[in-house]
């Protein structure tokens, strides 16, 4: 029923475009056989409307891959630029949390490490339709300029955090994880969470050896749970890591193994001297950081998905 229900809202509006065309085409030739400007005009009105409803159904048909659909794990860790740079990826968790909710997806918080001035690393189970088709645009490095406030001489810095996005994989997409490839460890979760993440090792942190790829869960008391989420955000990982292989997508493979540090960024956000967030894939570029750090990032991702899934064309 859910696959069916995704499907009508992908045909409906389409047949309702079509409908609304002919209507509107038969309108203008009416306008056209009386010289009725003012009806000519409500035409036009009516087009121009449309033309971005067109748009953004085009879109969704660039999200054709076999996990566009799937909701999606969303992974921010710090990099270069100690305090800053944890405090970078507080502020990309909140951009991005803001987008999730203006968007209408459900999320939760299955890891995460907090650092002083910030966060250290923190992933998001993202539920809702096409949340991994969209969100797999901001796979990368992110780039940071500011003047700093943990700075008391007031010099401009730069920090980097790299964002993964992967697929939550359904059952019935095989992923072979072999157990002699797996090493599981467990430990005490950290921070809040009472007397209980000290006393108990609840954690749990998994490592699939022939990729090198390590996930870890605390966001349960049952390390059994930590566990089969764990499992679930290893199966994740792993798909990713063999569609890009399959590809031979050799940048996109080596996106997490990246040195989260200068030159390997997809994005700078620039606060001091000028405010600019420029897209270094697609050229994407506006001088409204605020809003881009409210959650305002669909101009970047519809660039993204527009270069890379869209026909070149041909003249």
């Amino acid at each position: 029923m859910s696959d069916l229900k995704r499907l009508q809202n992908r045909l409906l509006p389409w047949q309702e475009m079509k409908t609304e065309s002919e209507e509107l085409l038969e309108l203008l030739e009416l306008a056209q056989d009386e010289a009725d400007q003012d009806t000519a005009d409500e035409v036009r009105a009516q087009l121009s409307g449309m033309q971005k409803r067109y748009e953004k159904l085009r879109l969704l048909e660039l999200l054709s891959d076999e996990a566009d659909t799937n909701p999606a794990y969303l992974t921010i860790h710090s990099g270069a630029g100690g305090t800053e740079a944890c405090d970078w990826a507080s502020m990309l968790l909140r951009m991005y949390s803001r987008w999730l909710d203006s968007h209408g997806y459900t999320y939760q918080t299955i890891e995460f490490l907090e650092a002083e001035g910030g966060i250290k690393s923190v992933t998001l189970e993202v539920n809702g339709d096409y949340a991994y088709g969209y969100l797999k645009a901001e796979t990368g490095v992110h780039r940071l300029v500011r003047i700093s406030p943990f700075d008391s001489s007031g010099r401009r810095h730069t920090s980097f955090a790299s964002v993964y996005v992967s697929p939550v994989i359904e059952d019935t997409i095989e992923v072979d994880i072999k157990p002699d490839e797996l090493r599981v460890d467990t430990y005490r979760a950290q921070g809040a969470g009472g007397q209980h993440v000290n006393k108990t090792d609840s954690a749990v942190r998994m490592t699939h050896i022939p990729t090198g790829i390590v996930v870890q869960c605390q966001s349960e008391r049952s390390q059994h749970k930590n566990r089969a989420t764990a499992m679930k955000v290893l199966r994740s990982r792993l798909y990713e890591y063999y569609r890009l292989e399959r590809e031979a997508e050799q940048d996109a493979k080596a996106v997490e193994k990246k040195n989260i540090s200068w030159g390997n960024q997809i994005r700078s956000y620039v606060f001091q001297p000028y405010t600019m967030v420029k897209d270094h894939r697609t050229k994407a570029e506006t001088s409204n950081v605020d809003a881009v750090m409210d959650g305002d990032i669909d101009g970047f991702i519809e660039a993204w998905l527009r270069e890379t899934w869209e026909p070149a064309t041909v003249g």
